[in-house]
């Protein structure tokens, strides 16, 4: 293997985050970036960086010769710049969603096995502490035969754009043809691939599923702006081993919480509850188990620290191992918010073949 890994990144929105966390790993270099901002504004982002900044995307593959690329850009565009990075000889890094929908993802995933070349998705919640301490009492057992779950993710009011200081940021999230969906793809899909993981990726069957847009399509009209896409949704999704889920993600809904995020999950044996405390992004999880008939609770009072995304990709990448999250559960995620939008629009169930 070469000294150092090649990154490149496309997007310096969600972008930084990725290109930050490559600057922080010892096997990698970051040698540039695709985005509308000049050095000076990437390297205020990004402190460290030193590489090229590339106005068009196409010319930085081309000329780099990459070996990891970070896709962080509006969802439309996912599978366009993926597959673009596949060919060129790269590794993708792909943010969630993975695409608009199934048949895209499964674009991505079959280019991946033509290239003969990883393709991980930025499921981010995966990779927080209390999720691997989840997983670790999971794969144990101690949870027994997972039958239930429900996942949530409920802003009070919490739009893209509409509540940012800059109107116009993020305006492409109201667009169905660019985002795919409103908070289900944008706030849902990290909830769902959560507890899916954690139920160990069961085959879905059908789904039952609403949505709605009561009250961010008044507010973005109130303010000029086109809106095509719900402002919430909840469904049921019935599983192939005749477990059931239910998810609930929401820009606008009339709850007392600025936001309001939980995933439970239920087993023969015992049952996890993961929530955000002081209506932020920080958590805690519960573990309910029985001892000789007697009920006990249980919650995490210490965290072991957990490398990011980024950094594991990194890794897979340099020792030619797979990537915690793959792009065939990515495509499984398409597949089952696919079905909401359709059983939805139908007003029935939806089958999953």
């Amino acid at each position: 293997m070469k000294d150092k890994l090649r990154a490149g990144v496309i997007g310096m929105g969600v972008g930084v985050r990725h290109a930050c966390g490559y600057l922080e790993h010892k096997d990698v270099e970051l040698v540039a970036v695709a985005a509308k901002d000049d050095l000076h504004k990437v390297s205020e982002k990004c402190p460290g960086f030193t590489g090229k900044v590339y106005e068009d995307a196409y010319e930085m593959l081309a000329k780099e010769k990459l070996d990891i690329v970070s896709v962080a850009v509006p969802n439309f565009l996912h599978k366009e710049f993926t597959i673009a990075a596949l060919e060129s000889g790269a590794h993708v890094l792909c943010e969630k969603p993975m695409a608009l929908n199934a048949s895209e993802a499964q674009e991505m995933l079959d280019a991946s096995k033509r290239c003969g070349k990883k393709l991980g998705i930025n499921f981010s919640y995966r990779f927080y502490p209390q999720s691997q301490a989840m997983k670790s009492i999971v794969d144990e057992g101690l949870l027994g035969n997972i039958y239930y779950g429900r996942t949530v993710w409920l802003r009070r009011r919490g739009i893209p754009g509409l509540n940012s200081t800059a109107r116009t940021y993020g305006t492409w999230f109201f667009d169905k043809k660019r985002a795919g969906g409103g908070p289900l793809i944008d706030l849902g899909v990290h909830r769902l691939d959560l507890a899916l993981w954690l139920m160990g990726y069961p085959e879905p069957e059908w789904v039952m599923a609403s949505t709605y847009d009561k009250l961010a399509r008044r507010m973005a009209a109130e303010n000029g702006v086109e809106y095509s896409v719900e402002d919430m949704a909840c469904a049921m999704i019935k599983f192939k081993n005749g477990a059931t889920l239910e998810l609930d993600a929401a820009w606008a809904v009339n709850i007392k919480e600025r936001e309001f995020q939980q995933t439970r999950i239920a087993g023969e044996k015992g049952g996890l509850f993961q929530y955000n405390v002081n209506e932020e992004k920080k958590y805690e999880i519960e573990y309910y188990y029985d001892i000789d008939g007697r009920q006990f609770d249980s919650r995490l009072h210490t965290l072991t620290d957990v490398p990011s995304a980024y950094s594991q990709f990194v890794d897979a990448v340099r020792d030619d191992k797979p990537f915690s999250v793959t792009p065939e559960q990515g495509v499984t995620v398409m597949r089952i918010l696919d079905a909401v939008y359709k059983s939805a629009a139908e007003g029935a169930p939806v089958k999953i073949g």
